[in-house]
């Protein structure tokens, strides 16, 4: 499997590479119960391949370190016991050193595993089964490259020096134009995932829908178009607003989004991965929830797509532009399972269905995710308040 142990050793060292402008003072520090420190990121991520690969199918097994089995499952109830999410900050020891011996050797395990398991080699792997394992873990530890990056900007933005991360911009700089609406004629469509390359289970199975004839912003809502909104009262109007998220306006006295900051003389600043800069009109508007995100639609006479419609929308031949690499952008889709949804059996079938209540569904990807990782069926999703991560605006009618 040398062309697999190539993209193993690539996606594992983009995560240390991740961590390399940070002290070992950022990576062990938790800024908030929805965050996770840097360290157990690049633990956890290990962790996952120690446990769901090596241990089902590493000769003479023994695991790293005992304790690892608890201090680093995230939520997989049918591994067992977890140490509490909220504090993860508290993990003093292992420090970060014993953490980077802990990913060498298990990559070094995972490189001898993988020497042996020839691409469909009968000895090796003769029924896929480390293959579509190995491929889980590399894209589940896609998914922490980019929490690392999100959950570090909020750290950093809590401390009043307001350090930069790094001093290259995730952002791209090119403005799409003026908005336009596109139109798209609906009909009986298929959602969902296609082909023969990799997708989460909760993009299948893919089935059919009806949409409405509808029309889809050719581009993102913009700082200056949200300033505008703040400008008008936006953050003040009850009638604008989803009665859940007016409480959680006037519950946390919000009026601007995450990040946002206007000085005395009216000149407003956004902090960033390169630390507190003015705010840029033209790029999207980010760190923004779902509450808000549907409170500026509303305003602006329109609504938030549905996620049928984006992925329709995505899969155009003029498709609108910024669907990827810019902010995830948040649908009016409830998370829930496709029809016939069923969830892969053991502890790995706790991946994404037992989440799927009381939370909405993002498209897109971010600047943030890492390159590949997106595709149309990707369905991210998050809690109605949740802002912390790069969300945005598409508006649709």
């Amino acid at each position: 499997m040398d062309s697999a142990h190539t993209r193993y050793a690539g996606v594992r060292k983009r995560s240390l590479m991740l961590a390399e402008p940070l002290t070992d003072e950022d990576c062990g520090a938790q800024s908030m119960p929805d965050a996770s420190p840097v360290k157990w990121h690049l633990a956890h991520t290990t962790w996952f391949f120690e446990t769901f690969i090596l241990e089902r199918l590493e000769a003479d097994f023994q695991p790293f370190h005992p304790a690892f089995r608890v201090l680093f499952n995230s939520y997989y109830n049918g591994v067992g016991a977890k140490h509490p999410r909220a504090q993860r900050g508290l993990l003093t020891r292992p420090g970060m050193a014993q953490v980077r011996a802990y990913r060498a050797a298990v990559d070094a395990r995972m490189g001898r595993l993988l020497a042996g398991a020839p691409d469909g080699g009968p000895d090796g792997d003769p029924d896929g089964a480390l293959a579509a394992l190995l491929e889980l873990g590399l894209q589940h530890e896609q998914q922490h490259q980019e929490l690392m990056l999100t959950d570090v900007k909020h750290l950093l933005a809590q401390n009043a020096l307001l350090p930069a991360y790094s001093a290259a911009s995730l952002a791209d700089g090119a403005a799409p134009g003026a908005q336009a609406w596109l139109r798209f004629d609906g009909g009986l469509v298929d959602v969902g995932h296609a082909g023969a390359g990799f997708c989460f289970d909760n993009e299948l199975p893919r089935h059919r829908q009806f949409l409405a004839p509808f029309e889809l912003s050719s581009r993102l809502v913009t700082n200056g178009e949200y300033l505008d909104f703040i400008a008008a009262g936006g953050y003040a109007e009850p009638a604008l607003w989803l009665a859940e998220g007016w409480d959680w306006l006037r519950a946390q006295q919000l009026s601007c989004p995450l990040y946002w900051e206007c000085d005395g003389a009216g000149r407003w600043h956004e902090f960033t991965l390169q630390g507190r800069r003015p705010l840029a009109l033209a790029q999207p508007a980010t760190h923004l929830s779902l509450f808000e995100a549907d409170a500026y639609a509303h305003w602006a006479g329109a609504r938030l797509p549905t996620e049928a419609e984006w992925e329709l929308a995505a899969r155009a031949d003029a498709a609108p532009a910024q669907m990827f690499g810019h902010c995830w952008q948040w649908t009016s889709s409830s998370y829930a399972a496709y029809p016939g949804f069923r969830p892969a059996p053991g502890a790995l079938g706790e991946y994404n269905g037992k989440f799927m209540l009381n939370q909405y569904v993002l498209r897109g990807s971010s600047c943030a995710t890492p390159p590949g990782h997106a595709r149309p069926s990707y369905r991210n999703f998050f809690p109605a308040g949740a802002r912390w991560q790069f969300s945005g605006i598409r508006l649709a009618r």
